[in-house]
């Protein structure tokens, strides 16, 4: 049987309600304020938690990469905006209480050791590695050494990387994600049978992240067998920002996780049954009883 993981009081897994994870990621735009707001959408529409992602800018970024010129409202550089959208330490205090007021999960995609440090501080229920770190061998093991749960995103990545990230990681606590790294993702990079391929291939729950337009692919998602979903949330598709495009506004993320929550239901068990409701129209429709 395919091993569950437990993340807080929720059990993740085959015959488990999905774990639907509301990622605010940097949508916030460096402003507590509006990550407030998507906070509330994800309580709201009733996901199971939010996510954030921290990184040490010096540390992630060369540089060269932070000295390009980037027009923003935090200056003309790259750094510039990478810094801006930095929470510090008192905005993720604030962030944990309002959260723990709302009751609903928080964790964060961490890129840096230094990062992982700084959110174990608010002791999160878990960890996620994002598609751009799953090479990063140190950082895996670093993140695995804190004892939490650990959510794998595989996004531009092989097969190859991927099996060596999950030899480094252990089975154990883990749930492996299928990604696809563009913003937003065209249909014909879905390839959606790879959560098949996952669970055939690890022995540990398999979830998505999807960077798709609207909704279609991640309900597809959990047909095929996907135990947790992640999408990106906003506030509005239009405001500033790389992942603002690939998000979802409050309808597309309640639409969703009403469709995620009907999914067991529509699947059923799979035996064929004469339903009571049909038993008048067989009355009604057939000759021949």
């Amino acid at each position: 049987m395919t091993k569950t993981v437990k993340i807080a009081d929720k059990h993740i897994g085959d015959g488990y309600p999905c774990f639907i994870i509301a990622e605010i990621g940097i949508n916030h735009n460096g402003s507590v304020k509006l990550a407030k707001k998507m906070i509330d959408i994800a309580v709201t529409t009733g996901c199971d938690a939010v996510k954030f992602q921290k990184r040490t800018v010096d540390v992630v970024y060369t540089k060269e990469e932070l000295a390009k010129e980037r027009k923003s409202v935090f200056g003309n550089t790259n750094g510039d905006l990478k810094r801006g959208l930095e929470f510090g330490e008192a905005e993720y205090k604030e962030i944990d209480e309002y959260c723990k007021r709302k009751g609903i999960l928080w964790f964060a995609s961490c890129w840096d050791e230094g990062s992982v440090d700084f959110i174990e501080k608010f002791n999160p229920p878990c960890y996620k590695i994002a598609s751009a770190s799953l090479t990063d061998d140190n950082l895996l093991k670093y993140t695995k050494a804190k004892g939490k749960p650990i959510l794998l995103s595989t996004g531009m990545s092989s097969m190859e990387e991927i099996k060596h990230a999950v030899e480094i990681l252990g089975e154990d606590n883990l749930i492996i994600f299928h990604c696809t790294s563009t913003y937003p993702s065209n249909a014909e990079e879905m390839n959606l049978r790879v959560i098949e391929t996952f669970k055939k291939e690890f022995n540990c729950p398999i979830g998505y992240s999807g960077h798709e337009r609207g909704v279609t692919p991640s309900v597809l998602a959990v047909a095929l067998g996907a135990c947790a979903v992640e999408r990106h949330i906003t506030v509005d598709r239009t405001n500033w920002g790389s992942d603002q495009a690939a998000s979802l506004e409050m309808a597309g993320l309640y639409h969703m996780v009403r469709d995620i929550r009907q999914v067991p239901v529509l699947l059923g068990d799979g035996k064929k049954v004469v339903y009571p409701r049909e038993i008048p129209i067989i009355d009604k429709l057939r000759r021949v009883k």
